[in-house]
């Protein structure tokens, strides 16, 4: 299994992508999150999700990486990771709509595979949205063939401790592959203030719409799972 040694390469990069590099760090979230769930399809339908993630806005973009751990009831465990750097190529006025343009990349890392994802991606500015992006990629693929995706990414306050934030994956059908549409989002309460910690804890719910999941035709998951995330 390669992966570990894929992975250990990841947390290095997302640190500074190399020892020359001399970039900024303009921000950085740090966060673990615990989810359970009883209707996951491809394997057993009973897990556990440990997920580690880091988020950052640097001088010369922005980085997210996550690594999942997942335990499934049976005893089958698996590890997956993406880390997806953006690279910024041009900047727009503050009263645009679009906020720039970025060079977007995503490594995905699992067992005895490596995806890579390359393309352009932006952020709108949208009235009451802590961030809206999109971004359009060529996917290089190991177990099919090349196709696209489409991808956003949003955060939405919706007011008091309450917060609401997501993706959704879109995948261009390709030999081997079906067309594939993954809308996960999370619905949580910040108990920090509550219980006198400093930053956000987090509990709540994720629900995953996912249609041919995996790029496996006719399979479908709907999923709900209990949510614990605390950021540091």
């Amino acid at each position: 299994m390669k992966y570990p040694v894929s992975l250990a390469a990841a947390m290095a990069a997302v640190v500074g992508f190399a020892p020359s590099a001399q970039a900024e760090i303009l921000w950085q979230d740090v966060s673990l999150t615990y989810l359970n769930g009883s209707n996951y399809e491809v394997g057993d339908s009973d897990r556990q999700v440990l997920t580690f993630e880091h988020a950052a806005g640097h001088s010369w973009g922005d980085s997210f990486l996550f690594v999942d751990r997942l335990d499934s009831d049976d005893g089958f465990t698996e590890t997956y990771a993406e880390l997806s750097p953006r690279f910024s190529v041009m900047n727009f006025s503050d009263d645009s709509f679009f906020s720039g343009v970025y060079v977007a990349t995503t490594w995905e890392i699992g067992d005895g595979f490596d995806n890579y994802l390359v393309g352009l991606g932006t952020d709108l500015r949208l009235p009451g949205f802590d961030y809206f992006q999109l971004n359009g990629y060529r996917r290089s693929n190991d177990f099919y063939e090349s196709n696209y995706q489409l991808t956003a990414v949003w955060g939405l306050p919706l007011g008091g401790e309450f917060y609401y934030d997501g993706f959704m994956d879109w995948s261009s059908a390709s030999t081997g592959h079906a067309a594939e549409m993954n809308f996960t989002s999370q619905l949580k309460y910040n108990l920090g203030p509550m219980l006198g910690y400093s930053n956000r804890f987090y509990v709540g719910f994720e629900y995953a719409h996912w249609n041919n999941k995996f790029g496996i035709d006719g399979i479908d998951e709907r999923n709900l799972n209990l949510l614990l995330k605390v950021h540091f």
